[in-house]
């Protein structure tokens, strides 16, 4: 998948919205943070999982913990062609879900 092909995939989820920091591309539902993708560093980019789904992950090629979020269930994945199409929309699905369960029912609500 291409940048802008995975861009388009993650804004095409309901309230998402992308913004810049720490001079990275970052996709947010209600301002928190689901995907940071690094477009300078080669499409690098770091994303949520679940704790169960944290090791497998990271015993793979390519991916490994999140520098300064990997307490926190984020992964680092070293450029889009680590994973193909389908484990990049499920990553992406994932990491939106989990991001989003951390808000309250009610704007949960707004994106059900």
């Amino acid at each position: 998948m291409d940048i802008e092909s995975f861009r388009e995939y993650c804004l095409s989820f309901p309230g998402t919205t992308e913004g810049i920091k720490w001079e990275h591309l970052c996709f947010m539902v209600e301002e928190k943070m689901f995907i940071i993708i690094a477009i300078d560093e080669g499409n690098s980019f770091s994303t949520k999982c679940t704790p169960e789904e944290f090791d497998e992950l990271t015993a793979s090629d390519g991916i490994k913990q999140a520098p300064h979020m990997a307490k926190k269930q984020w992964v680092y994945i070293e450029n889009l062609d680590v994973l193909n199409e389908k484990e990049l929309k499920e990553r992406v699905k994932t990491s939106r879900e989990l991001v989003l369960a951390k808000l309250p029912k009610r704007v949960q609500e707004k994106y059900k």
